[in-house]
């Protein structure tokens, strides 16, 4: 047989029995010499895609324009909120200024090949000199200083990344053990009401008209006795025809026969904590032994109490049962997506370690359940901070009072669907804890509680989560990166920049798998952010005036549209039929009048009125703090192309971008 024979033996052989094929290479060269056509093919294949994607960015880009330019044209800088365009909002803008004047000076010198000279060579021109002299100024004098400032803030970076991977660890271990909290078997009879412990809920509310109805009726649905808890209706509004709407959903559950009055102040002092402190100030609030606190845009379980209530029993020394929050609009829009992922690496991994391990941590003024008697040994409700639920919280952990998170009971809300509602929400969070962090302090130092537990209160909950995370993000990202540019001499190194940020962002996103896909536009959008969270830790760490407004969150009733199905089925059919006659009434025909009159007078005064009478219409705003920091990073970019820096330039040119969406608002919520 010939050495480059192959023999096949057939199954079944009829006539054909061998087949012999001499030069068997022949087809495998043969093979190999398709593949580079093939990927010819491929190539060609991705060519024309890119090409047939360039006529429809094109027909798309005028339009995007036009609404940018338009969007610009349109807007007023009185509009903007004077607490996000002060001092640092000044600063940016002279960087702006100096870094384009610098780009101008580096690109001429570029042209000129200065950047080549060498130091020994005579100059030839009085421009020439002074350039060389910049040169020798920078690295003698300038660089050093930024190098030491970039060093003390990659070591803060380090500091808290460290931090997170800790946190992470010890998720991982809860997962790994199946860790959690567990309540006493003993159940409560049903058949014997008194053995329920008396329960108080409380619902404050500020002109919260689109979410008022759903945080009622999932209040008064509660499974528990109805002779053994209380609902509060907290109303702070200001909007006398919302006050008689909230007064007559109250009116009508009371009339089914659940225990709920309706509470409203005229004066709203204290904000939400002022008006926590006037419900419990009731002669009546003696006879409850717990307190659940729910938001007006929360809609829990039934079984809410049943879950959250049997952790104290034989546990005197429990103060706080924490649940999660569950987003009902995560997917509503990239906003809401981004929210997500940071609110669940919170609820996933740093309130539930804390909780296992500490047994401290923050409260989030919601969908928790306290025990009276920690809020009242800690002082009760104090108005002296915009984050009245950390202020409690840390004043109970110092008085002893251990706390319980419950990842497994979960509460539904929503998350702010705009830039502006969301920009206002962070600047509260983020101002609110450093104006805390000054007042209890010097209680900290004093009091009782162990050594370890100071230092965990003061070097990690206050300064490395609420004080370094903010200041390192905007200072080394926003700040000594673009500057550096215009410094070679104090280059930041690539695993500052791109390697660490991207792995402890997959660390962040892990809790919520399914986000993978928007990992990038997730890093880039926290530091993003970090331009409003360092104005208001600056605003709240100095006692600065904007650190002691509250502006409520705009809600927008999603949870409401998710819980009709549901509501459907837990109300009868009875309720229902005396629920449209409720409506049909003659008090409900008169408010509903009287909400017409309303709409047409608003009507009237937009079409005939003077112009201070016209209607205001909602639209997206400008937010010139974030649009000077995009300018200043893509000048940035610019100058990086000289240096021929390939990460860093594409990481500059990503964040500029990044912020440019943002300033325009076009992200989140938007509005015609």
């Amino acid at each position: 047989m010939a050495p480059n024979t192959v023999v096949v033996t057939l199954e079944k052989p009829e006539n054909i029995s061998l087949i012999e094929m001499k030069d068997s290479n022949r087809f495998e060269e043969k093979q190999k010499g398709s593949s580079p056509k093939q990927f010819t093919w491929l190539l060609l294949l991705k060519a024309h895609r890119i090409l047939a994607f360039v006529p429809w960015l094109a027909n798309n880009l005028p339009t995007v324009f036009g609404s940018v330019k338009k969007r610009i044209a349109t807007s007023d800088p009185s509009e903007e909120d004077p607490r996000y365009k002060g001092r640092l909002y000044i600063f940016i803008k002279a960087f702006l200024a100096v870094s384009i004047v610098a780009l101008l000076v580096e690109v001429f010198a570029y042209f000129n090949e200065w950047e080549l000279i060498n130091p020994t060579v005579e100059v030839q021109n009085l421009v020439q000199w002074c350039y060389v002299a910049w040169l020798n100024f920078r690295v003698d004098y300038i660089a050093p200083v930024i190098v030491s400032l970039s060093k003390f803030c990659i070591l803060l970076f380090m500091i808290q990344s460290l931090d997170r991977f800790v946190q992470c660890l010890g998720c991982f271990w809860i997962k790994f053990k199946r860790l959690k909290p567990i309540a006493e078997d003993e159940d409560y009879d049903v058949e014997d009401g008194s053995s329920f412990p008396m329960v108080l809920v409380q619902i404050p509310m500020c002109n919260e008209k689109e979410v008022y109805e759903q945080s009622i009726a999932a209040a008064c649905e509660l499974d528990w006795p109805k002779d053994r808890f209380l609902i509060q209706v907290l109303d702070d509004s200001d909007d006398e025809l919302l006050q008689h709407l909230i007064r007559d959903e109250v009116t009508s559950w009371k009339e089914k026969g659940v225990n709920i009055i309706y509470r409203h102040r005229f004066i709203r002092t204290g904000y939400k904590a002022g008006n926590l402190k006037s419900a419990m100030s009731c002669d009546y609030v003696k006879d409850y032994e717990f307190v659940a606190i729910l938001d007006a845009d929360f809609t829990p379980n039934p079984d809410f109490l049943k879950l959250t209530i049997p952790h104290f029993k034989g546990n005197p020394e429990l103060g706080l049962v924490q649940a999660r929050w569950s987003f009902v609009n995560k997917d509503e829009n990239l906003l809401t997506r981004l929210q997500n992922i940071n609110l669940c690496f919170h609820f996933e991994v740093e309130q539930q370690v804390n909780g296992l391990f500490l047994n401290f941590f923050g409260f989030n003024g919601t969908a928790g359940v306290w025990r009276i008697k920690a809020l009242e040994d800690s002082g009760g409700w104090l108005e002296r901070t915009t984050v009245e639920d950390m202020d409690i919280a840390v004043r109970a952990h110092l008085n002893g009072w251990k706390f319980i998170y419950l990842n497994n009971v979960k509460v539904l809300c929503e998350l702010p669907e705009s830039y502006e509602a969301y920009k206002k929400q962070q600047h509260r969070w983020h101002s609110g804890p450093m104006q805390l962090f000054r007042l209890c302090l010097p209680a900290i130092v004093t009091s009782k509680i162990s050594a370890w537990k100071k230092a965990n209160l003061i070097f990690l909950f206050f300064l490395l989560r609420k004080l370094i995370l903010p200041f390192y993000s905007f200072t080394l990202f926003c700040i000594i990166l673009p500057l550096t540019m215009f410094i070679p001499e104090a280059e930041l190194p690539a695993w500052v920049i791109c390697y660490v940020p991207i792995v402890m962002s997959i660390v962040n996103i892990l809790p919520s798998p399914k986000s993978f896909p928007f990992l990038m536009p997730y890093l880039l959008f926290e530091n993003t952010m970090s331009v409003t969270k360092f104005n208001a830790m600056i605003s709240g760490l100095f006692q600065l005036g904007s650190s002691y407004e509250w502006v409520v969150t705009k809600k927008t009733g999603r949870s409401s549209e998710s819980d009709l199905v549901s509501l459907a089925e837990r109300e009868s059919k009875t309720a229902n039929e005396e629920k449209i006659q409720r409506r049909l009434s003659e008090s409900g025909l008169e408010m509903l009048g009287k909400i017409n009159e309303q709409n047409e007078v608003k009507v009237a005064a937009a079409v005939v009125g003077p112009p201070a009478m016209k209607a205001k219409k909602k639209k997206n705003r400008l937010y010139r703090s974030e649009l000077a920091l995009a300018f200043l990073l893509l000048t940035a970019a610019a100058r990086s192309l000289l240096s021929a820096q390939g990460i860093h330039f594409y990481y500059l040119l990503f964040q500029g971008l990044s912020f440019l969406v943002v300033g325009l608002d076009l992200i989140g919520e938007q509005v015609s």
